[in-house]
């Protein structure tokens, strides 16, 4: 028999299990605040609504072995999208929907071997916006999230701002040929690469010059627009970072535009975004989200219905990077109700009874002590807090 978890897969403890249920139970309150309604899309799907019409990678999923193309879920939202598009269809628009689950990833471990990745999600979905109205209330609802979060100076939030709209005015001058090659190398950051790309130096010259800029919102649209002239998506990113802005100044959130930013899966169409704190060692993504009007036409939706934009929060690594820094909690001890030869496990389970009345975390103890000082001392070494309640009458 295994006595080890699958590759990738992890047992966690019960102080972790209580500390993810108390991460996703703030997040869901804020949702809820916001006219948001809870749905539980599936963990098997098709491959066909999992991979997103090709905008997830066939490798990115765990495939189960089934009489028709199963998986698990890598993420949620193309779930979600297509249970607003079938399901919940005759509903009116705006939708705002949340969920909360397990997610699945599939990748090569640095052996070489598969190994699958398992991960707590939250977050929302608001379908039927097709303007920029829809990222101004999933950003500030996001900002207001992870307000709940007790993130500290220390963790340096950013929150990084992009747009695919910003990609193709970067390769609108390039070869189609090329593109592609273009943009890998952008969202790799890969100067290397540029230098030797056989382009027009006017070219290579601009998009080096963007590579090398990131940072406000503001400065960076300036800049852009002296390299492209006016272009309707900066106007709407200046009206979102301004709206943004002293919400993020209230949360020391610092907003950073950058146009060769794309995510890892290419299911968006129009602003993307992430959210990045300073960890331990590396920095860690937190959130990441953004619009994806095509998924919500491939389900099958039309005209302004198909509008769709969303983010999750990852609350394996934001409770990992909370409790980097976090100090001991204080919480009323356990009590541990043990009785003697004069009592008895009836008796104890009244007295239990009691204690769960007044809130109180209580257990007992199944078999009966011979005298208080061996309760005692099995209080003392259970490896928890617990107040001894001694009942011998």
């Amino acid at each position: 028999m295994a006595l080890q978890p699958a590759a990738g897969a992890r047992d966690l403890n019960p102080r972790q299990v209580e500390n993810n249920r108390l991460l996703s139970e703030k997040l869901a309150a804020v949702y809820r605040q916001w006219g948001y309604d809870e749905v539980s899309p599936p963990r098997v799907e098709r491959l066909d609504t999992l991979q997103a019409g090709g905008a997830i990678a066939s490798g990115d999923v765990v495939r189960l072995v089934a009489d028709e193309p199963l998986g698990l879920r890598p993420e949620m939202t193309a779930s979600i999208a297509r249970a607003a598009c079938t399901r919940l269809a005759s509903r009116p628009r705006p939708l705002r929907l949340w969920a909360s689950g397990t997610v699945f990833q599939s990748r090569v471990a640095d052996e070489g071997g598969l190994c699958i990745e398992e991960n707590l999600q939250s977050g929302v979905e608001l379908f039927g916006v097709p303007d920029i109205a829809a990222e101004m209330e999933l950003l500030s609802l996001l900002l207001r999230s992870i307000a709940t979060l007790d993130l500290r100076a220390s963790h340096q939030p950013r929150l990084l701002l992009g747009h695919t709209q910003l990609m193709d005015l970067l390769l609108e001058a390039i070869d189609p040929g090329q593109r592609q090659q273009v943009r890998s190398a952008l969202i790799q950051f890969d100067r290397l690469t540029l230098e030797t790309l056989e382009i027009s130096a006017e070219d290579k010259s601009r998009l080096l010059d963007v590579l090398d800029s990131r940072g406000n919102p503001s400065q960076m649209l300036d800049k852009l627009k002296a390299l492209y002239g006016p272009q309707p998506v900066f106007d709407s990113l200046a009206r979102l970072s301004e709206q943004l802005g002293p919400l993020a100044q209230e949360l020391d959130v610092t907003l950073q535009l950058d146009p060769t930013f794309q995510p890892h899966y290419e299911l968006y169409t129009g602003l993307v975004f992430q959210l990045v704190c300073a960890g331990h060692s590396a920095p860690v993504v937190i959130a990441r989200g953004g619009r994806y009007d095509d998924l919500v036409r491939r389900c099958g939706a039309t005209g302004p219905r198909a509008a769709g934009a969303g983010f999750s929060l990852a609350i394996d690594p934001i409770r990992e990077l909370l409790s980097e820094e976090a100090p001991p909690e204080t919480q009323d001890p356990t009590i541990f109700v043990a009785y003697g030869p004069q009592s008895s496990l009836e008796a104890a389970l009244l007295r239990q009874q009691h204690w769960h009345q007044q809130g109180r975390r209580a257990l007992i103890g199944l078999d009966s002590f011979d005298q208080r000082s061996d309760a005692e001392r099995h209080a003392d070494t259970d490896g928890a807090s617990l107040q001894l309640d001694w009942l011998d009458l």
